[in-house]
């Protein structure tokens, strides 16, 4: 539907819309991107910060993060670590000068199956944003949603008053789960959902209210807010902007820079399709689950199971890209042995 110039001066555009409904966050490691479309909070993982790190403009963050790991001293390997975890948090830092919000930073998915392992590394990051002068309010840990990443999350902001942003969220299991354990907030992948849907079913198109990974963020918001759970859900991934605009009155939804722009450029009415109200009379059960119920209903959804393990596989392929990329720009970073 085309709106006319004269009517379209006077209507919002479908982003500005979108705000008054639902949170928007910026799904990117590019500031300029965080600068034009001014989200409230922003989302980073390696893949985005391996992005990022190659261009020319941050040369200077990845300078200042391979100096400190130098500076650390020890093993090759740990300086790398060392100035990984920093590289992180210098981003992470500068996105926290452009929004009023939060940033997510991501723990290590090597770690996805090592709760003790996501815990320190977890507090690390944290540290590293309180030697950079921030508080850890505005920080969101991202860890995978496995079921030792979930337990993490529970100490984390149990004991330590960390707040957690569960990712890689495929299954009803795993939202289930993190309620369960108290978390801040989740993030069900919704464009990878539908990636497999249609890799592996006879359907190749959906409209977005039967998208597959609409659906099921639909079910997660219905099932938190029926049964008062706190945590904030904030889907994720998307793949087109009728998959934004179906979940219009999610708490939150992040999106890349080239959505951003595709919904800053739309005039259309949006009518939010998700609310607290028509979640309360919905028909769903209360479920708990310890750890063999989750991985029994984890385990029944292939779906889940094939984008949990594939996610975390090519994280852990991009962290260590990025390492290798420091490696590249410390080429004297090894202490003699």
């Amino acid at each position: 539907m085309s709106v006319s110039p004269v009517k379209r001066q006077k209507m919002e555009s479908v982003l500005d819309q979108l705000k008054h409904h639902t949170t928007v966050v910026a799904d990117t490691g590019d500031f300029n991107a965080i600068d034009e479309y001014k989200p409230l909070d922003a989302t980073t993982n390696p893949s985005l910060i391996l992005a990022a790190a190659q261009m020319p403009a941050y040369q200077e963050l990845v300078d200042d993060a391979v100096a400190y790991g130098k500076k650390l001293g020890g093993s090759e390997e740990e300086q790398i670590k060392n100035a990984s975890d920093k590289l992180f948090v210098l981003f992470g830092a500068e996105i926290l000068k452009r929004i009023p919000g939060r940033v997510s930073t991501e723990v290590d998915a090597r770690l996805s199956f090592d709760k003790e392992g996501m815990i320190q590394r977890a507090k690390r990051l944290i540290d590293l944003y309180k030697e950079a002068g921030i508080s850890k309010e505005r920080i969101l840990i991202k860890l995978s949603s496995t079921w030792e990443g979930i337990q993490a999350g529970k100490v984390l902001e149990a004991e330590y008053g960390i707040h957690c942003n569960m990712t890689l969220l495929f299954s009803f299991a795993q939202a289930v789960a993190c309620a369960e354990a108290g978390v801040t907030l989740i993030s069900p992948f919704v464009g990878r959902i539908l990636d497999w849907y249609v890799a592996n079913g006879e359907k190749k198109s959906y409209e977005p209210s039967e998208d597959p990974g609409v659906k099921s963020v639909t079910k997660i918001y219905n099932y938190y807010k029926k049964f008062g759970y706190k945590t904030i859900v904030m889907g994720a991934s998307f793949r087109n902007t009728g998959e934004i605009k179906a979940l219009t009155g999610c708490d939150y939804l992040t999106i890349s820079p080239k959505l951003l722009a595709e919904l800053s450029k739309e005039y259309v009415k949006l009518t939010p399709t998700l609310s607290v109200k028509e979640a309360q009379a919905c028909e769903l059960e209360k479920m708990h689950l310890d750890e063999k119920a989750f991985r029994w209903h984890h385990n029944e959804d292939q779906m889940a199971v094939e984008k949990l393990s594939d996610g975390i596989r090519k994280f852990a392929a991009d962290a260590i890209k990025l390492e290798r990329m420091l490696q590249v720009n410390a080429p004297s970073t090894a202490t003699s042995q």
